[in-house]
């Protein structure tokens, strides 16, 4: 494999020693309270040498800034190169659905597409919107289903208060779907 199609690889980064972590993290939130948000932050690797130095773009250092963020956390970290333009199997792949579900998703206008030959082509852009709007939909599902709780309430009756919320959410989505 050359060095080129080496550096464009799915790779997944466990965390190892969060001791090495924390001072990554501490040094990065503090310049950012010593700069504020009117002053222009830079950015810079630096190495050994005094000369030894690159700097780096913002969206480098906030990419930089969550991978050191989530490690320190304990979780692992896979950066997964994505083309701008998606075969529906890649979008699926994002979204967490089967091949299927996204040519469904095409035919109902929910994802736009480009059709190419027999094949679809799809923006990256619409596919990451497109999982935005539906994390929403699901955070608003969740809402609307859920109901206040207190300690000494009976038990049938919040069952029964959530399931007349699920059936008023289901009978929406069924009207919606017949619209």
């Amino acid at each position: 494999m050359g060095a080129q199609a080496q550096a464009i690889r799915s790779e997944t980064f466990m965390p190892e020693d969060a001791g090495q972590l924390a001072p990554v993290l501490s040094f990065l939130k503090a310049h950012e309270m010593a700069t504020g948000s009117a002053a222009q932050a830079r950015y810079a690797l630096v190495g050994v040498d005094e000369h030894d130095r690159i700097e780096l773009p913002e969206r480098v250092h906030a990419v930089l800034k969550r991978v050191v963020e989530a490690m320190l956390m304990g979780r692992a970290v896979t950066l997964a190169p994505q083309s701008m333009i998606l075969t529906t199997q890649q979008a699926a792949d994002l979204l967490g659905v089967s091949r299927p579900t996204v040519v469904r998703l095409i035919s109902d206008n929910q994802i736009a597409a480009d059709r190419v030959g027999n094949r679809h082509r799809l923006q990256l852009d619409d596919v990451l919107a497109y999982k935005e709007s539906r994390r929403a939909r699901q955070y608003d599902a969740l809402s609307e289903t859920s109901v206040s709780v207190d300690a000494g309430e009976d038990p049938d009756l919040i069952r029964e208060q959530l399931r007349e919320a699920r059936k008023a959410v289901a009978a929406r989505r069924r009207a919606g779907t017949r619209a």
